[in-house]
């Protein structure tokens, strides 16, 4: 068979990707580190920070007209907990402009908070850090933030918030998506055919039945559906649409949402991340699905590649020798923004580590889906490598 190829471009910075190579690196990677981030926040000790990474994206036209790229990131500071910091580019590749103070920290009475949600409630289940926000386009310029909150005494305890802002300088706490454990969650920016809010969640399956297999799940080998009558909940979990599988495969270990679907012509375009168990440890990889554009939960119609389109590599951390590194082999994206011509850039955090970015084409990624064909469900491959022969 024939290997396509086209063209991406963004501001300035252009290539060729493939069928056999989808995404094409920045040269200009990393394009945000701590170094840069603590030259604004080191005059305050207590924001020293280690990392910069798995930032929420979002593009924005400012008063002047103009198109800005804005990065919400998450760092480690000094005591070990996440917070999420702030950074704007008139180009979405450099010359970031970090804001003078974080953009969230753990919660305190002293924030604001929707009416009627249990403030005492967020404030303990913050209070152990915030991380690795997305920015979900919900229509009438207001953005819901969902982002994990780290329970300060019970270790692993985590809860996604959700808070919503339309200036991304104000926000508006409005709590918990669902009490349950649970980490990544992405909204897609319209309602469904049923007037619906739709959410893909990764709640903790462990101890719970798998539906329909009789057994007990590992943790966080599934995707659920979510649904609301409003963005910002109250939310109802759903049915699982994707699981990882259990034979070779970049996402045999753990799946997770990881960039806010986007609508393109051939459905809406998910990047998710997968985890795959080697005897060296867990490399986290991105990978790409085209969910249907009038039920996208419907499992039957969901179309998966089984070939990643990003897997870690030396050139996604290079930082100082003398530099913290958090997380070796992840590759993990929050964000993604579409471009010109079937370009997306995907903006990913390098070993939980530094900030990097690299596009690539709509039409590549759906060609992808539909060569190395995955059961949403089961994980199993759906082409036969007998096929080469043929």
């Amino acid at each position: 068979m024939g290997l396509s190829q086209a063209k991406v471009e963004l501001n300035g910075f252009e290539g060729i990707v493939s069928i056999n190579e989808p995404v094409l690196r920045y040269p200009g990677n990393p394009i945000l580190t701590c170094h840069e981030v603590n030259k604004i926040w080191g005059s305050d000790s207590r924001l020293f920070t280690y990392t910069v990474h798995n930032a929420g994206m979002a593009e924005v036209t400012g008063r002047d007209g103009m198109s800005q790229t804005i990065m919400l990131f998450r760092s480690h500071i000094a005591d070990g907990r996440s917070v999420i910091g702030k950074a704007v580019s008139d180009n979405g590749l450099d010359h970031w402009r970090v804001d003078a103070r974080p953009f969230l920290l753990p919660a305190t009475e002293h924030d604001i908070y929707a009416e009627g949600v249990d403030i005492d409630y967020i404030i303990e289940s913050e209070a152990g850090g915030v991380e690795d926000v997305r920015v979900n386009p919900v229509g009438s310029g207001q953005y819901v933030l969902t982002y994990s909150a780290y329970h300060r005494q019970i270790p692993d305890k985590v809860v996604v918030m959700m808070a919503v802002t339309t200036d991304f300088k104000t926000v508006i706490r409005y709590g918990p998506i669902s009490e349950q454990d649970m980490r990544n969650v992405v909204i897609f920016p319209e309602p469904d055919r049923n007037s619906k809010w739709v959410a893909l969640l990764r709640p903790n399956d462990k101890g719970r039945e798998v539906a329909g297999s009789g057994h007990i799940g590992g943790s966080f080998s599934e995707i659920c559906t979510g649904f609301a009558t409003s963005p910002t909940g109250p939310w109802q979990i759903g049915n699982v649409i994707m699981r990882s599988g259990h034979g070779p495969s970049a996402f045999q270990a753990k799946i997770g949402p990881g960039a806010p679907p986007l609508k393109t012509r051939y459905g809406w375009l998910n990047i998710f991340h997968g985890v795959r168990s080697t005897m060296a440890g867990h490399p986290y990889s991105l990978g790409v699905v085209f969910h249907d554009l009038e039920d996208p939960t419907d499992p039957s119609k969901i179309r998966i590649s089984a070939k990643p389109i990003l897997m870690p590599s030396a050139s996604d951390c290079l930082v100082k020798e003398s530099d913290y590194i958090h997380v070796p082999n992840v590759v993990f994206t929050c964000g993604a923004l579409p471009g010109k011509d079937d370009t997306l850039a995907i903006y990913y955090g390098g070993n939980d580590t530094v900030m990097n970015v690299a596009l690539a084409n709509v039409e590549i990624l759906n060609e992808m889906c539909d060569v190395f064909r995955l059961d949403p469900l089961t994980g199993k491959h759906l082409y036969s490598l007998k096929e080469i022969r043929n």
